[in-house]
């Protein structure tokens, strides 16, 4: 388990004592392989906060869905624990464990009315009859379902139907709920109303959510955290704001959202700034993210919306680099401008609608990247 203020992976500051004394799961030294010869996951250490809203976000085949697995009890880890309130639960059942998991196709009985598919773990546990009664009405109007208690999961929308696997996961009071990309099936606006009609629910609730993704701006939109997963591994863990304007390596600055990248050799290192040299000679300084050296080759990365475009010369030419337009794309409330750089892949520049600018393809842009928005990364 990573120490206090040791860097984890990723290079984010871990404080153990902290993390331990607030968490509710804790994944120790876990490692899961299907063939014995390959880790999917070769090792995490990973703390759960009571009562936090958790993203595990990452490309298909990055492990994230593996470990939600092994924490429902789905699957089994091949090494380490997994503990819950201290207490190793590795060997312990999934209908044990008081968990609720909503998976993306819902899992529906389709045989069963909504009422029956919500009271289904009530029924496992035993619950009484005049009590299931009140439970499933009070998990029924969490989601805003009442009066369809009746009906049959095929007789509602898709919506709807994610609505009723939500339920029926809070319906006995979960210690935790676990869900498994939930909003997958659903259509753009569904989904983004969804998005935030959980975010409210787990806010009135306070009931720990961990949730899997590899939509990082459903990630983005919901969670306290997220922790972004490759090969198993996680890259980095940290709240919204940080993961997305202070990535703490290149693979996390590219997978989180947009970002236009320079690939350039270090000339100079300053404190907690360098400068790079691009190929074709122009200088830029930024954020020495992960302490390069001078003479090591880096690549500097920045969001869209945080390069300035200007559309004749600047007076000053710190840290600019003239470009071509090559399209401008009309988004609504912005204009995404995809930019011709000499020896480099396109950049693209996010450029609000109130700007007022009327930038035409083929001309030429000059564009400015902040210091303190330009990191570079080894």
């Amino acid at each position: 388990m990573p120490r206090a203020d040791r860097p984890a992976a990723g290079g984010q500051l871990l404080n153990k004592t902290t993390d331990i004394v607030n968490s509710v799961v804790s994944f120790v030294g876990v490692q899961k392989t299907y063939d014995g010869l390959t880790l999917v996951v070769p090792d995490l250490n990973l703390e759960i906060r009571r009562g936090e809203f958790l993203t595990l976000l990452g490309p298909s085949g990055s492990g994230k869905t593996t470990c939600l697995m092994m924490l429902a009890g789905f699957e089994s880890p091949t090494a380490g624990e997994i503990l819950l309130d201290n207490q190793p639960i590795s060997r312990t059942p999934p209908h044990k464990r008081n968990f609720g998991v909503v998976f993306q196709n819902y899992a529906l009985f389709p045989h069963l009315t909504i009422a029956e598919n919500v009271a289904y773990p009530l029924t496992v546990r035993k619950v009484a009859k005049d009590e299931r009664a009140r439970l499933i009405a009070r998990a029924l109007n969490m989601v805003r379902l009442e009066g369809l208690d009746a009906r049959y999961p095929s007789q509602l929308s898709g919506g709807q139907q994610q609505r009723v696997a939500l339920a029926r996961a809070l319906v006995f009071d979960p210690q935790l709920v676990l869900m498994d990309e939930p909003l997958g099936a659903l259509d753009k606006q569904l989904r983004e109303h969804m998005q935030i009609e959980l975010k409210e629910l787990h806010r009135k609730l306070g009931v720990t959510f961990v949730y899997v993704t590899h939509d990082q701006g459903e990630a983005l939109t919901m969670s306290d955290r997220v922790a972004v997963f490759e090969d198993g591994r996680i890259q980095m863990i940290d709240t919204v704001d940080t993961l997305y304007e202070t990535p703490s390596n290149r693979f996390v600055a590219g997978f989180v959202g947009d970002s236009t990248s320079l690939k350039g050799k270090v000339e100079a290192v300053s404190g907690e700034e360098c400068e790079i040299v691009l190929p074709t000679g122009e200088r830029l300084s930024g954020v020495n993210v992960n302490g390069i050296k001078a003479g090591a080759r880096a690549l500097a990365s920045i969001r869209p919306e945080r390069i300035e475009a200007h559309f004749s010369a600047p007076d000053a030419a710190e840290n600019v680099l003239e470009a071509a337009v090559n399209d401008v794309i009309y988004y609504g409330d912005h204009l995404r401008l995809r930019c011709a750089l000499p020896g480099q892949s396109e950049a693209t520049v996010r450029l609000p609608v109130s700007s007022g600018a009327h930038p035409q393809a083929g001309k030429p842009v000059w564009l400015r990247f902040p210091n303190p928005h330009l990191r570079i990364y080894a």
